[in-house]
């Protein structure tokens, strides 16, 4: 199993090694031919315009949006998740709307405002997760058939429909390998299936 963490700005290094750390192999996506390459994807926070400017420059965003929709399982960080959604309220990217969510850009605040939470994650155990939040998006909204797996707030944060999964949030900036092994078993079990 390989996994591809979108390499074309933002923290795709924390992605690469926290897949290190849960013993997954990984390879940064820059081209259309790395998309052939990989089983699952990672696309990490960053800056959400500028992400999606470089998938359409790089001609990667349409092979991307077809192989999500053909069930590569995907999951989005931050910039990620606005880059995922169907609907983004604010000065808003292309997105590749490929999950049904309604997104607010940057809407903690500006960089001053970030911050870090404990959440709760039952699909993960009794712990909580260390959630850090940094210019962080919140969902507005989830269509039928979107699982809510953690909210902060009153406000979901971690959500999943079908093959994709997103957080507003950066659990790679923190030393819990658990979410992102949680995806590894959703990539998994499509290789199963």
């Amino acid at each position: 199993m390989r996994i591809g963490v979108l390499a074309m700005q933002g923290d795709f290094r924390e992605h690469r090694a926290m897949l290190g750390r849960c013993g997954a192999e990984s390879i940064e996506v820059r081209r259309p031919a790395d998309l052939h390459a990989i089983d699952g994807l990672i696309i990490p926070g960053g800056e959400s315009t500028t992400i999606s400017h470089l998938l359409q420059e790089g001609g990667l965003f349409e092979g991307l949006r077809e192989r999500i929709l053909a069930g590569l399982p995907v999951y989005g960080t931050c910039a990620g998740a606005i880059l995922l959604a169907k609907e983004v309220v604010g000065r808003a990217p292309c997105t590749l709307a490929v999950m049904d969510i309604t997104v607010r850009r940057n809407a903690y605040g500006r960089q001053v405002d970030s911050f870090e939470a404990d959440i709760e994650v039952p699909a993960l155990g009794p712990d909580p997760v260390r959630a850090v939040f940094i210019r962080a998006p919140y969902i507005e909204r989830v269509g039928q058939g979107v699982e809510v797996l953690g909210s902060y707030g009153g406000r979901p944060v971690l959500v999943r429909q079908d093959n994709c999964l997103v957080s507003t949030f950066h659990p790679e900036l923190t030393l819990d390998t658990r979410l992102h092994r949680y995806f590894l078993s959703m990539v998994l079990a499509r290789e199963q299936s």
